[in-house]
C-alpha cells in the first residue's frame, strides 16, 4: 500500500522556537529586576520604579496592531531576529546610561523588541499548528518563556549584590550580561517558518476591521484573561525586589523565589494536556485564575520566606494556565485572515495592562505600601476567573474520537476511506471542474 504523503511541517521548528524564546525571555526576565535595582541605586522611589516598568510596555502599545496586520499578509520569521536585536540593544544601553529618563527610554526599546519577537513567534505557532494541536503547541511554546523566567531571575540575583554604588555597578553588569544572553537566541532562528505554510496563508481582499475582530465571541475574554495573568506575572517580577528590600530579603533569595514561580509554571505547562482532559478548558481556566487571585493577594501578608516560597510555587502553577489557553481562545475565535492581528490585539491588551498595572502599583505602593499592589492584582485575577466561565467563540478543534494526527500535524485518514473518496472524485471530475465523460451526464444539474 502506498504510504501517505507528508504535507505538514515536522516539529523541529517548534523546538528551535522554544529554545530561541527561552534565551530571549531569559534576557528580559534578567533585565527587568536589574532595571528596578539600578533605578533604586540611582535614587528612584517606588513610584518611579513603577513608571519605568510601565514604559517597557508603552511603545509596543502603539505598534502591536500594525505589526499584526503586516504579519497577516506576509511572513512572520523576519520579526524574530529584529526582536532579538532590539532586546539586546535595550538591555545593554539600560546598563550604560546613568539617568532615569534614559533608562525608561531604553526599557521601552527592550519592550518593543520583545513584542516583535512574540508577535512573530505566536503567529508562526498559530499558522503551523493543526487546530487540535494548538493547545499543546502553544503550551510547549510558552515553556520557552517559563524557562527564561526560571533562569533569568536566578542569574540576576547572583550578579546583583551590595548597596548604593555597588548595587548600581552590579545591576549594570547584569543588564550587559542579559544583552549577551539574548544574542544567543539568533543561533536557533533557522528554518522556523516553512515556506509552504507561509505561501498557504489565507488571502483576503482587505483588512478585517478591528471592531469585527473584537466583536468575535471569545476574543475579548481571551484578551482580558491574558491581560490579568500577565499583569500579575509582571508585577511579581518588577515589585518582588521592592518587597524584598522592605522585608530585608536578599536579592539572591528574591531571584530564587521568582525562579521557583517560573519552575512551577513550567510544570503546569508540561501537564497541560492531562489537565485539559481531566477538567476541561473552562473549568481549568476558571479554577486557576480564581486560586491565583487569592494567592496573589496573599503575597501582601507579612509571611516568612518559606511560606512565601510555597505560595509563589502554587501561584506560578496557576498562572501557567492562562497564557496558552488565552492564545488558543483568541486564535479560534478570530476571523480567517486576521489571526495575527487578533494575537496582536491580545498583546496590545497585555501591554496596556503592563503600562497601567505598574503605574497604578507605583501610586498605590507610594500611598499605602509596597505589598498593596498585589491585592489589586488578586482582584483582577478573580475577575478573570469570572470571564473564564463564559463560553468560547467558534472552535476548530477535532471532536473527541476523531482520527489522530501524525507527527507532522497531518490528520490521519483510513486507507479505505481515502481510496473511496479518491475513486469517487476521479469518476466525477477532472482538473478544472469539468465532467470526465461529457456524454455520461446531460442532466440540468451538470450544466449540459
Amino acid at each position: 500500500m502506498t504510504g501517505r504523503p507528508r504535507s505538514g511541517p515536522g516539529r523541529g521548528w517548534l523546538l528551535r522556537l522554544v529554545i530561541a524564546f527561552a534565551f530571549a525571555q531569559g534576557a528580559v526576565s534578567m533585565a527587568r529586576p536589574a532595571v528596578s535595582y539600578r533605578a533604586l541605586a540611582l535614587g528612584a522611589d517606588e513610584t518611579a520604579v513603577g513608571v519605568i516598568a510601565g514604559v517597557y510596555a508603552l511603545l509596543p502599545l502603539f505598534v502591536a496592531v500594525p505589526l499584526g496586520r503586516r504579519t497577516d499578509h506576509g511572513r512572520c520569521a523576519p520579526l524574530l531576529p529584529l526582536g532579538v536585536l532590539l532586546i539586546s540593544g535595550g538591555c545593554a544601553l539600560s546598563g550604560l546610561v546613568s539617568s532615569l529618563p534614559a533608562m525608561a527610554a531604553w526599557s521601552g526599546v527592550m519592550g518593543l523588541g520583545h513584542l516583535c519577537f512574540v508577535i512573530g513567534a505566536q503567529s508562526i505557532v498559530a499558522r503551523q499548528s493543526a487546530p487540535h494541536e494548538q493547545d499543546r503547541n502553544f503550551g510547549h511554546f510558552t515553556i520557552g518563556a517559563s524557562l527564561g523566567q526560571l533562569i533569568g531571575p536566578i542569574a540576576a540575583g547572583a550578579l546583583i549584590s551590595g548597596q548604593g554604588g555597588a548595587l548600581g555597578r552590579t545591576s549594570a553588569l547584569a543588564l550587559l550580561v542579559s544583552a549577551g544572553v539574548c544574542a544567543v537566541a539568533l543561533t536557533s532562528l533557522w528554518r522556523i517558518e516553512h515556506r509552504r505554510t507561509a505561501d498557504a496563508r489565507p488571502r483576503t481582499d482587505g483588512k478585517v476591521p478591528v471592531r469585527t475582530i473584537l466583536g468575535a465571541r471569545g476574543v475579548p475574554a481571551g484578551i482580558l484573561i491574558s491581560m490579568a495573568v500577565l499583569s500579575a506575572t509582571d508585577i511579581l517580577t518588577a515589585y518582588l525586589p521592592v518587597v524584598g528590600e522592605h522585608r530585608s530579603i536578599a536579592p539572591a533569595t528574591v531571584g530564587l523565589l521568582l525562579s521557583l514561580r517560573a519552575a512551577a509554571t513550567i510544570a503546569c505547562r508540561l501537564v497541560m494536556t492531562p489537565l485539559l482532559r481531566l477538567l476541561g478548558r473552562r473549568a481549568l481556566l476558571t479554577t486557576s485564575c480564581l486560586l491565583a487571585g487569592l494567592l496573589c493577594a496573599g503575597v501582601a501578608l507579612p509571611v516568612s520566606v518559606p511560606v512565601l516560597a510555597v505560595m509563589l510555587a502554587v501561584l506560578g502553577f496557576c498562572l501557567g494556565v492562562g497564557q496558552p489557553l488565552s492564545m488558543t481562545t483568541v486564535v479560534r475565535a478570530a476571523p480567517d485572515g486576521a489571526r495575527s492581528t487578533a494575537l496582536a490585539l491580545r498583546l496590545t491588551g497585555n501591554r496596556l495592562g503592563q503600562v497601567a498595572a505598574p503605574a497604578a502599583a507605583g501610586l498605590i505602593a507610594g500611598a499605602v505600601g509596597v505589598a498593596a499592589p498585589f491585592v489589586l492584582l488578586g482582584v483582577g485575577l478573580v475577575g478573570a476567573a469570572g470571564l473564564g466561565l463564559r463560553g468560547e467563540g467558534r472552535t476548530e478543534s477535532a471532536p473527541t474520537g476523531s482520527e489522530p494526527a501524525d507527527e507532522e500535524g497531518t490528520k490521519t485518514v483510513p486507507a479505505s476511506v481515502g481510496e473511496a473518496v479518491s475513486d469517487r472524485s476521479s469518476r466525477r471530475s477532472v482538473p478544472g471542474g469539468c465532467p470526465r465523460d461529457r456524454h455520461a451526464d446531460r442532466s440540468p444539474r451538470s450544466g449540459g
